[in-house]
């Protein structure tokens, strides 16, 4: 006799009544109510309903959602059940809220989120103990991450609707027709919920700005800023604010700072920049060592507490890079004319100033407000021809500290910290805005020394505040901060490894940045390198900014922070006020308020990271759609249970092979070795095999790039 077939839209009805009733009693926390009382109250007239509405009774009972008062009698379990944290939504629905303190998550079925979003912050019920994960229902949503969304208009007769953008972060709104505010069916907007009934599903709202028909850059772009709740437009009263800022120099102030207008002076920075927020100083001292000095922006002389500027740049809290984009963290007026330390120009500085010697070590420093005037700009280029062997200005200073930057970093390395070579994908774009190549830019040795000079500095003042006068108190201070690997983390990296033919023991957590760089430094010039390297940067915990000191693993500093970049960074401009409190007044205006700044600054570096990330996607569609029916060698970089993905090795652009569309065999994810199978033949796909692939489609707004294998 065969078994009778479950009916899914059985179970999904019973799912549908277990989350009213659950509201129910939310509703009334405190109440012992009867079978009959609860069908009552969710409009259950008929047996049948009644019925199901007993048998969601029962079933929540034996969760633990709901505790037996008798056979018909029920109340809400114990408010020791109740936790609350970030809840985070998954593609297919379901979520996971991260609870501080607690060590597992809560897993939360599709129907039990409720009315919660990405990335709120919820008051979850745990109904259900596992060994690995607690389950558990939304009950309550204390704070919204979000409330604006950016999607797709579609009008009907009746009504509009914005369709998200991103379903894992967005939702359906509606919106009255009158609440359209000029918006188009088809076009792209931001639109704000502005009520959201208990007794609906979805929830209304009203368009807050139009971006433009989906496809363009600028839309695509916009819809990218305002997707992460980022605003590319500074309010009236900021912009009016930085239209006062003086150009010109107070002889006042000037006379307040140290000079180094006479002191040989220059920037190295991209091409392309604009925002110029560090210089170097080279003199020559009698004694045969070099003062050098670290030059940086002195942003907090125009952005005081208190002023609009301030406080729009803690709402932003960082510059934003897309493609063809920069959004400032402060109005241009700062961050490219007054602040930009821009050559031949006199300019205000916070300076961290080092007598030392050619072979890096420090005799001396001094850090101070002081005033400056570049006398060359070198782009990366012209600084890297010159310390290859090229003549040009200031040769003989930039190869001294191009000597002493590498004896710096050799210093690090032996100290415990990593490798990393940074990569970073860039596109060269026509006069339409349009991608024509793609580039890899590579850290070279004049990144490499302006970068050293940087991390000195950023270490000697945290170092400096850190460790106040004796007698005198602690006070608060900003730290970036980067935990130590976790061990779990590293083992399945140790696997990634294995795929590529390399054994790495990593169970010594003092060891495993000494193991790291041999692996780098012997994969340095093999193809797979990037993969690698990109792997273990994944596998390694987040830098965050933090108050609480536990040092930073990956630069193997035990004291570091960040001075050196306030034209586009709220930490470093904090930062300078607190080391001029410290070496002025030593009365510190920052309090307990600035573990709610790092939390702040954090997440919204998180967000501009995000953001960063999907315009590379997006012009990678653009780049690719040109190439459609186009055969490329490629190597597989990720693997998960929907498919393949593969980067192509000519152009870096990464596509998908979906498991359904890998032809041979029925293939299936094997996630304890990391691999993909197939269930007949045996055929593996694993990370870093070669393959060759066809791009078969591109999908611009959803930023996917369709690959099949060639075989």
């Amino acid at each position: 006799m065969s078994k009778k077939k479950k009916d899914p839209a059985s179970g999904r009805r019973k799912q549908g009544v277990s989350s009213i009733v659950m509201r129910v009693f939310e509703r009334n926390p405190d109440a012992e109510l009867t079978h009959k009382q609860v069908a009552s109250l969710v409009d259950a007239k008929d047996p049948a309903s009644r019925q199901l509405v007993f048998d969601c009774l029962n079933q929540l009972a034996t969760k633990g959602a709901l505790k037996r008062i008798n056979h018909f009698t029920f109340a809400l379990s114990a408010k020791e059940n109740l936790f609350e944290g970030k809840i985070q939504i998954t593609q297919r629905g379901a979520a996971f809220v991260v609870c501080d303190g607690k060590e597992k998550d809560i897993y939360i079925a599709p129907q039990n989120v409720s009315q919660a979003l990405n990335g709120d912050i919820v008051k979850v019920r745990v109904f259900k103990q596992g060994q690995n994960r607690d389950e558990g229902a939304v009950v309550e949503i204390k704070e919204r991450e979000r409330v604006q969304f950016v999607g797709t208009i579609k009008i009907t007769d009746k009504y509009a609707l914005l369709i998200p953008d991103n379903n894992r972060s967005g939702i359906e709104i509606y919106i009255s027709k009158e609440n359209l505010n000029g918006a188009k069916n088809g076009e792209k907007a931001l639109a704000k919920i502005t009520v959201w009934p208990k007794s609906s599903d979805t929830p209304f709202g009203e368009v807050i700005a139009v971006l433009g028909m989906p496809g363009s850059n600028d839309t695509e772009m916009l819809s990218i800023l305002y997707n992460q709740g980022i605003n590319p437009i500074f309010p009236p009263q900021v912009l009016e604010e930085a239209e006062f800022v003086p150009i010109d120099l107070d002889p006042e102030e000037i006379k307040k700072r140290r000079d180094f207008r006479n002191i040989l002076t220059f920037t190295i920075d991209p091409f392309d920049a604009k925002d110029f927020d560090d210089a170097i100083s080279f003199l020559p001292l009698e004694n045969g060592n070099i003062e050098i000095g670290v030059h940086i922006a002195d942003v907090s002389h125009y952005v005081t507490p208190g002023s609009a500027m301030d406080a729009e740049a803690l709402l932003r809290s960082n510059s934003v890079y897309l493609v063809d984009r920069v959004i400032p963290m402060l109005p241009e007026q700062l961050s490219n004319v007054a602040c930009s330390l821009r050559p031949n120009e006199d300019k205000y500085s916070f300076s961290a100033v080092f007598e030392m010697d050619e072979s890096g070590k420090i005799y001396k420093q001094w850090f101070g407000k002081t005033v400056i005037h570049s006398d060359r700009r070198f782009t990366y280029e012209e600084a890297q021809e010159i310390i290859e062997g090229k003549q040009g200005d200031f040769e003989g200073e930039i190869r001294k500290l191009d000597k002493i930057a590498k004896i710096l970093r050799k210093s690090r390395l032996k100290k415990g910290a990593l490798s990393i070579e940074s990569e970073e994908m860039r596109f060269k774009l026509n006069e339409k805005g349009l991608p024509d190549k793609v580039v890899i830019k590579t850290s070279k040795e004049a990144h490499k020394l302006i970068e050293e000079f940087m991390l000195l500095a950023n270490r000697q003042v945290a170092t400096f505040l850190s460790k106040p006068e004796k007698g005198r108190d602690p006070f608060p201070v900003i730290y970036r901060v980067h935990d130590s690997p976790d061990p779990a983390k590293m083992e399945t990296f140790a696997v990634f490894i294995e795929k590529f033919g390399h054994k790495i023991d990593l169970h010594d957590p003092t060891k495993i940045a000494e193991k790291l760089n041999a692996l780098f430094e012997e994969l340095r010039e093999e193809n797979e390198f990037s993969l690698i390297q990109t792997m273990a940067i994944r596998s390694m915990a987040k830098a965050t900014y933090e108050t609480e000191n536990i040092g930073h693993y990956g630069l193997a500093f035990h004291h570091y922070t960040h001075f050196t970049s306030p034209i586009r960074r709220y930490a470093d401009l904090v930062v300078h006020r607190i080391l001029q409190e410290e070496l002025t007044t030593k009365k510190h205006r920052y309090g307990k308020e600035l573990n709610d700044i790092c939390k702040r600054i954090s997440r919204n570096e998180r967000k501009a990271s995000d953001a960063e990330r999907e315009s590379t996607k997006y012009f990678m569609t653009l780049f690719v759609s040109e190439h459609i029916g186009e055969i490329f060698q490629g190597t597989v970089s990720g693997i998960a249970e929907h498919g393949l993905f593969v980067r192509m090795d000519e152009n870096h652009c990464e596509g998908m092979v979906p498991m359904n569309a890998i032809p041979g065999d029925r293939f299936y994810f094997e996630q304890e070795k990391f691999r993909i199978v197939g269930a007949k033949t045996k055929k593996e796909f694993n990370f870093g095999d070669k393959v060759l692939v066809k791009i078969s489609n591109v999908n611009t707004p959803k930023r996917q790039i369709d690959l099949e294998l060639v075989v």
